[in-house]
């Protein structure tokens, strides 16, 4: 009898490249470059070598221009590349045009992101979700992408929609995400009678930017077991537990994460669970406050809530990792005005609680530090909610 054979899934490497232009600076494209870094991380790729192009504008045959892109290609053929990630969409052309000079694989940040998504999705919704927009994305770029997706040997980005043998006709593709919208419009419906049928009670929904800890959040007040790790987008499926505090129920829910350049298709395919947001009577944005850039992810979700239209609910800024956050003592002859990191973690909780004009509360779901207080806050929110709705329901308080 033979020995099974195991064969070891070696991770591909990959090269990043960004663009500085006149919308953001070196330091800002660093920081994408680093949250690009994860993102490839979180695909189960090895991010490598990163290049950076200054410009005007990105080149529209190349994105990064002609001389940039012979740099990129020395590169690849010196040393041992996988995939090159761009950290911004690329048109079809743009694409066709990159592979032909580098000729390996190409990705775009939204395929690493749908790519990802697929990767994550566990149920039959989720998974429906996803197809379909994994099948908005590639359906303008079929010319090129269809047929060469299904010859490729694997890896990120190519978790494709669909049967083994892809389909090239484009009529078959619409009448696919056809398919997928009407299923989930059933699905949809499903979900809004279930909605509908919870008692009645104050609903309370986490929202914030992609791994800033929310479903530690939730397991701790809720005292359940949703999947929490240090990735991106560990949770796709929006769950809802029930929670006592003191004698007082209320429904909590943990939502998708939000991300910068979040694809427009997932936003739309994901309506059900952007709805679990929309009904809530209470949002808890979480921020995670020990990040070096969390002004700006806590900007990206508030702008993702307006355009979901759920802008005026309730919310409250929820700082969470201050067991993670570092101040840098500024030197005293030093004039130039105080950055993030120069601030200790009490006059930065002053700055914001008089900054977001709403109720904050920083606290370390890891540490369990101040949970005792932002189950509080909840409890009177929740309990001002629930005697409006129920006047004569006095012997809950």
């Amino acid at each position: 009898m033979h020995e099974p054979i195991y064969t070891e899934i070696v991770p591909e490497k990959a090269i990043l490249v960004g663009l500085i232009t006149p919308k953001q600076d070196e330091e800002r494209v660093k920081e994408y470059l680093d949250e690009l870094a994860f993102l490839v991380d979180t695909a189960g790729a090895i991010p490598g070598e990163r290049f950076v192009q200054r410009i005007e504008k990105p080149d529209a045959r190349t994105f990064v221009g002609s001389g940039k892109l012979a740099e990129i290609n020395a590169y690849v053929k010196e040393n041992e590349t996988d995939v090159v990630i761009f950290d911004d969409e690329l048109s079809p052309s743009q694409i066709r045009n990159i592979e032909n000079v580098l000729g390996c694989k190409i990705l775009d940040r939204n395929n690493l992101i749908l790519y990802i998504f697929a990767k994550r999705a566990k149920t039959a919704y989720a998974k429906t979700q996803v197809e379909l927009a994994q099948y908005e994305y590639l359906l303008p770029r079929l010319t090129r992408m269809w047929t060469h997706l299904s010859k490729q040997r694997g890896g990120i980005g190519l978790r494709g929609p669909g049967e083994k043998e892809i389909e090239t006709d484009r009529r078959v593709i619409r009448d696919r995400i056809s398919l997928l919208k009407e299923k989930l419009k059933t699905i949809d419906k499903q979900m809004a009678t279930q909605r509908g049928n919870r008692e009645g009670l104050v609903r309370v929904a986490l929202v914030g930017y992609t791994n800033v800890g929310k479903s530690t959040i939730m397991n701790l007040i809720s005292k359940s077991t949703v999947f929490a790790e240090n990735k991106l987008f560990a949770t796709l499926d929006t769950t809802v537990r029930k929670v006592v505090i003191e004698n007082l129920p209320f429904l909590l829910s943990d939502t998708v994460g939000f991300i910068r350049k979040l694809p427009v298709g997932l936003v739309e395919s994901f309506k059900s669970t952007l709805d679990e947001v929309r009904e809530a009577d209470i949002l808890l944005h979480v921020v995670d406050i020990s990040h070096a850039n969390f002004a700006e992810q806590l900007d990206i979700v508030k702008q993702t809530l307006q355009e979901i239209k759920v802008a005026d609910k309730p919310t409250y800024i929820l700082f969470n990792k201050i067991d993670a956050y570092r101040f840098i003592e500024k030197d005293p002859f030093d004039l130039t005005p105080s950055a993030k990191e120069n601030l200790t973690l009490e006059e930065l909780e002053k700055t914001w609680m008089a900054k977001v004009n709403m109720p904050c509360i920083f606290i370390s779901a890891k540490e369990k530090q101040n949970i005792e207080g932002l189950k509080e806050l909840l409890y009177q929110r929740v309990k001002e909610i629930h005697k409006a709705r129920y006047p004569y329901d006095n012997f809950l308080y």
